[in-house]
């Protein structure tokens, strides 16, 4: 499982990587978590709104910080 987070560096953004590490603990699961962010690469995955989450190509969550109970819900589905 691939997981990105979109976004420039800003506090969401290092907020949601945050909470994705924290999910992916709490699953027990194997993922590679990379962050995007190169402003050229988020704008040509059409994303207006940052922090963005992508899992495994597909985008999930855009415009805002997801608490850690709604991304083991992303993760698990």
């Amino acid at each position: 499982m691939k997981i990105e987070v979109l976004g420039t560096g800003c506090m969401k953004c290092k907020r949601l990587f945050k909470n994705v590490e924290i999910a992916v603990k709490e699953l027990g699961i194997t993922a590679e978590i990379v962050k995007v962010d190169d402003i050229s690469e988020i704008i040509n995955r059409g994303v207006m709104l940052t922090p963005a989450l992508a899992v495994d190509g597909e985008m999930k969550v855009s415009g805002r910080v997801a608490d850690v109970k709604e991304l083991k819900e992303i993760l698990k589905g």
